[in-house]
């Protein structure tokens, strides 16, 4: 009878840790849209951001970027462009949209060391990977993850932002 009574407590602690983290999760997620359907034609261009070097072009399509949260943008690359040795705060994941990147892993930018990555390829770089890209053609390509997004430089000189000031 003893083990009964215990079982039907574990159960209802059980059942109510769940209900508890059932509640949190939505009201972690209650400033989410129920949906976001763009079109191309819909996404705004802009210049930026002042983290990345000059060229590139984003769009926000869902979230803020800047803020705790999910977020997706799109980056448009020139031909030719190059990303210097950094890292991610959070978790990175890329979809290449248009063109070709070329992404490698280490402190150093090494051409020779990088993979192709053509339309649909995808990267996902963990917390703190070192890594850098570039581009032989005009690329865009889909960054999707958790805010707020950041971009840390292996080197101080490299960042856009320090040349800037």
């Amino acid at each position: 009878m003893k083990a009964r009574g215990f079982l039907s407590a574990l159960f209802v602690a059980a059942f109510l840790f769940a209900m508890q983290t059932v509640a949190v999760h939505a009201q972690t997620h209650d400033h989410l849209p129920d949906h976001i359907m763009k079109a191309p034609a819909d996404m705004k261009w802009k210049d930026g951001p002042a983290s990345l070097p000059e060229g590139v072009q984003y769009t926000l399509i869902q979230g803020d970027w800047t803020k705790e949260g999910p977020f997706t943008a799109r980056l448009k690359f020139p031909a030719d462009y190059k990303i210097p040795p950094h890292w991610h705060p959070e978790i990175e994941h890329v979809t290449v949209i248009k063109g070709s990147f070329h992404m490698g892993t280490g402190e150093e930018f090494d051409r020779d060391k990088t993979h192709k990555l053509p339309v649909g390829g995808f990267a996902m770089m963990n917390i703190g990977t070192r890594h850098f890209a570039f581009t032989t053609e005009e690329t865009i390509v889909q960054l999707h993850g958790i805010g707020p997004w950041g971009i840390t430089y292996v080197n101080e000189e490299d960042d856009p932002r320090v040349a800037r000031r």
